[in-house]
């Protein structure tokens, strides 16, 4: 019997203290059990990279937010592929044991992991990142010399033939202790999402190549009351190793479908917070056949309802019961008719 490929995309927004996948990699969990039920499920670096922690599946995209928003507004298609030859952009603005730490993960995963890397370069000039907190509480951020990293990209997809770019900038030791300690202890917005959000945007949105992020950061303070879900960003040196392995089996963006590529129209359901309904992939895949799951347990700094936008949405209370929601569209099985409560037909000509 003829079963056609079933595919979902999650979402987790990046700087908005989601309470579940705001943190260091917190949301992979989900994912996996999410994957178990679909083809392809299509996510993004915020939801899988857990610092030095990893879980890579075949089935599994990991899409960059700004690549995302293409492919859900139709724009772009995700090519599966079996492996990308990933180049590493380093900050000037890294101390020189610092960038060794990084070099020393990237040859480590290599040697490990049998990634394929590019040789690495290091920008023309720092890339001056700036830190933002808005005034309701979501982290965004600047830096100071876009054309450095985008000149550094340019050569290693010109010269080194690098298919996906991993970068490492150095990011401000000086965050506010406050929204530090609240991060560190599971109840804040990660301080620094947002900002990283911008450099992947950049080269993904002039090159259409996978791009993602890692900040070098001095080791913290050992703190024995940090949160399990902050706990994978206190292992080492560099959150290096997760950015690698995803970027290496990250889809292609294309613009012509083929027989590989996977397109807006084939996603079957969306899972996102139910606060964050606003965002650009959830606005464009709800005017297309996409179910939308909104889940009411992970709250966020934001407060962007389906209803206050007038999409069409089920609202669940916790993933666990989203996982469910899933299996049964899957199914082909109306969940109106799953519980107590289920109504006797009606007639048309009465109404």
């Amino acid at each position: 019997m003829f079963s056609r490929p079933y595919n979902a995309v999650l979402i987790v927004p990046t700087g908005i203290g989601a309470s579940i996948g705001g943190y260091a990699g917190d949301a992979l969990p989900l994912a996996r059990a999410m994957a178990k039920i679909c083809d392809y499920l299509i996510t993004h670096p915020n939801v899988l990279n857990g610092a030095q922690l990893y879980w890579p599946s075949s089935n599994i995209l990991y899409v960059e937010g700004y690549g995302l928003d293409n492919f859900s507004c139709g724009n772009w298609g995700l090519d599966p592929v079996l492996s990308n030859r990933v180049g590493l952009i380093l900050d000037q603005g890294i101390e020189s044991d610092l960038m060794l730490r990084h070099i020393q993960a990237a040859n480590a995963a290599r040697a490990t992991l049998g990634l394929k890397l590019t040789d690495y370069i290091v920008t023309d000039a720092s890339l001056g990142v700036e830190l933002r907190i808005t005034n309701s509480g979501t982290s965004w951020g600047t830096i100071s010399n876009p054309g450095s990293l985008l000149r550094a990209a340019e050569k290693l997809i010109n010269i080194d033939r690098a298919e996906a770019i991993a970068v490492v900038s150095r990011f401000p030791d000086e965050i506010d202790k406050t929204l530090l300690n609240n991060y560190r202890s599971g109840s804040g917005v990660d301080p620094i999402a947002g900002a990283e959000s911008v450099i992947s945007h950049l080269i993904v949105s002039q090159f259409c190549i996978p791009a993602a992020h890692a900040p070098a950061l001095n080791p913290l303070p050992l703190d024995s009351t940090i949160s399990p879900r902050s706990a994978a960003e206190e292992l080492g040196y560099t959150f290096l190793s997760s950015v690698l392995v995803g970027l290496s089996r990250a889809p292609q963006f294309v613009t012509k479908q083929n027989f590989h590529s996977i397109w807006a129209d084939d996603v079957d359901a969306l899972v996102v917070p139910a606060t964050a309904c606003g965002g650009s992939s959830v606005l464009s895949l709800n005017q297309r056949n996409s179910v939308l799951i909104a889940v009411a347990e992970n709250e966020t700094a934001i407060n962007v309802l389906p209803e206050s936008l007038k999409l069409k949405a089920i609202t669940v209370n916790s993933y666990l019961e989203a996982l469910g929601v899933l299996v049964a569209h899957k199914a082909g099985i109306d969940i109106n008719t799953i519980g107590l409560n289920l109504s006797s037909l009606s007639s048309l000509t009465e109404r």
